[in-house]
């Protein structure tokens, strides 16, 4: 196998300057491996994605299963497939009743595309109002949303008629008007250092939006697939979005997206014009059949159930007079630090004794855990006990 750093810094395109660069080889569960045998606990689920644990059974059963019958045969839409027509009536009977028509794709990024398209063309409207501080993906759409300046200021001109109000501000629900075509906000705020909101303030948003005839999206892509404790976040909060966007754990590992909405609604991308959304491989059918198999282990009775103790005991083992602030919502993470020379300390002696912790992209002095939900108690507490003597040398 070629694990060579330098093949990997010539010719693979590098999103930064100092990538973690750990050869992985293998994984399993919590676990990555590299050739040399080293083993990394991974706190993060690959960003998000591996909530049942790298390489489950059930997965890795349905992808084989899967590939004994077909790969891609045809673009998106035209072929009726088993793998993608099973998931996508799993969804239906799992979400409310007007969620109930998916569009499947390849990414989160992807997700929100297709969603600010569906809101543009059901509303005729143009304005599209989101967060500051919000993460909704690097493609010119998906960045135009995000409140992040530093990572956008590039890459200007983007999409027209953006504007930003603050999370969890009930006073900037005014802005909403009938001018606005829909409101895309993450349930939880991923990147931001997982911002929790209040109850009553998803509400409020709710019936602005309702009010004012603008549709609400729901931004799952870090959130959805179990990973707050529910299948997802916006039943903890009394509220239905018009438009879900799901990626990241959809997978099971394997890179698929969704955007959901109601069939009457959905059905305005087919018409005026014919195709008004397109993907080649969305709706992939190993992709589908591995978001299957997720979702039914997802389901299963009592998988959930521990999700929230798992995340207590977190929180009851990691106190240190350095932590500013643990932010938490099942088992996902912010853990606050005084500034960002600490949080670096702490994720460079944790990779060091193989325990995988990861930064956010806009806030520098925090650092995220997002293990797989099937990690153990004991698990929980020797991963506390590395990061704990991380932070002491900081």
């Amino acid at each position: 196998m070629e694990f060579s750093h330098d093949v990997f810094l010539r010719h693979i395109a590098q999103t930064t300057g100092q990538p973690f660069l750990i050869d992985i080889e293998k994984a399993e569960g919590l676990y990555l491996y590299g050739p040399d045998g080293k083993k990394y606990m991974d706190l993060i689920s690959g960003v998000a994605v591996s909530n049942i644990g790298h390489r489950h059974p059930h997965v890795i059963a349905a992808i084989k299963d899967q590939l004994d019958r077909h790969l891609h045969v045809m673009v998106y839409g035209e072929y009726v497939q088993s793998a993608p027509n099973l998931l996508a009536k799993r969804l239906a009977e799992a979400l409310p009743d007007t969620l109930n028509c998916t569009y499947f794709v390849n990414s989160g990024a992807e997700a929100n595309e297709g969603a600010l398209k569906l809101a543009k063309r059901y509303t005729g409207r143009t304005e599209i109002i989101a967060c500051h501080k919000s993460y909704h993906g690097s493609t010119h759409g998906a960045l135009s949303v995000s409140g992040n300046e530093v990572k956008k200021s590039a890459f200007r001109p983007l999409l027209p008629d953006v504007r930003f109000i603050h999370f969890n501000c009930q006073e900037d629900l005014a802005h909403i008007t009938e001018k606005t075509a829909c409101v895309i906000i993450e349930t939880v705020q991923g990147d931001a250092g997982v911002r929790i909101p209040d109850k009553k303030y998803l509400q409020a948003l709710r019936r602005r939006c309702t009010d004012m005839g603008t549709l609400l999206v729901f931004d799952e892509i870090q959130t959805g697939f179990g990973r707050t404790g529910t299948l997802f976040a916006f039943e903890q909060f009394g509220v239905v979005p018009d438009i879900l966007t799901l990626a990241k754990a959809m997978g099971g590992g394997l890179p698929i997206g969704a955007f959901i909405a109601d069939r009457a609604m959905m059905n305005t991308l087919t018409f005026e014009p014919m195709l008004g959304h397109i993907t080649t491989f969305g709706g992939n059918p190993v992709c589908c059949a591995a978001s299957l198999a997720t979702l039914e282990v997802l389901l299963e009775s009592g998988f959930l159930d521990g999700v929230e103790s798992k995340g207590q005991l977190f929180e009851k083992y990691l106190q240190h007079e350095k932590i500013v602030e643990i932010r938490r919502i099942g088992l996902m993470f912010a853990i606050e630090f005084d500034c960002f020379e600490t949080v670096a300390s702490i994720v460079t002696d944790c990779l060091e004794q193989g325990v995988i912790c990861f930064w956010f992209l806009s806030t520098n002095n925090s650092f995220r855990i997002a293990p797989p939900l099937t990690i153990s108690p004991e698990e929980v507490k020797e991963a506390c006990d590395i990061i704990l003597a991380a932070i002491d040398k900081a």
